[in-house]
């Protein structure tokens, strides 16, 4: 069984096939919710090494969690006793700025320059957000993108963000602004990787 961590062809396959399923609901425009993200994180490690089964699935502060803390580099997570607090707050205006963006945007409509802005700011948004709390104990960076992903799909966008290897330019350092509650250099990444992927042939 590969590890949990490792860019393995398990890994991969498991999130290939999850990234289609997330393709389908977003297409479905079916409801985002922490219930979701739970669900993806458990098919994302299925078959894995897991150092704790109550890693899977379940984030920080639940049972058998309740002291787990995170630190990427210098920056630390939401405190463990805080995250259930923070994906309240996130779940709620994910939920608010999606119904939001379903009413003005339509199925299958070509996005306006101002629409496409506003979708990668979400997209943006939720990535960086999902980082600065890092609920879970290993694997929110995935997790964030393919929750960009299922965004971007949802409003005809392509799958842009790369899940494994873990993007690379300057995805890392926009990674640390989100750390820090800054979500906007994520916007700007992603714009970048959006255009890149649409001016190949």
């Amino acid at each position: 069984m590969p590890d949990w961590d490792a860019d393995s062809p398990a890994l991969r396959r498991n999130l290939t096939d999850l990234l289609r399923q997330i393709r389908d609901e977003a297409l479905q425009r079916r409801e985002l919710s922490l219930a979701t993200i739970r669900q993806w994180h458990k098919r994302a490690l299925k078959g894995l090494t897991v150092p704790d089964q109550s890693m899977v699935g379940h984030f920080r502060g639940e049972p058998g969690l309740e002291n787990v803390e995170v630190q990427i580099g210098m920056y630390y997570g939401v405190s463990a006793t805080d995250v259930a607090a923070a994906l309240e707050g996130f779940e709620n205006t994910l939920k608010r700025v999606v119904a939001r963006l379903d009413q003005v945007i339509s199925v299958g409509s070509a996005l306006s320059v101002d629409q496409l802005a506003a979708v990668l700011d979400v997209c943006a948004w939720a990535h960086a957000e999902w980082v600065r709390i890092h609920p879970f104990a290993n694997g929110n960076g995935r997790t964030a993108r393919l929750l960009s992903n299922s965004l971007a799909m949802r409003y005809g966008l392509p799958p842009f963000v790369r899940l494994r290897p873990r993007p690379d330019s300057d995805y890392a350092a926009s990674g640390e602004s989100a750390m820090r509650g800054d979500w906007k250099p994520t916007s700007l990444v992603f714009r970048e990787m959006l255009d890149d992927l649409l001016s190949k042939p």
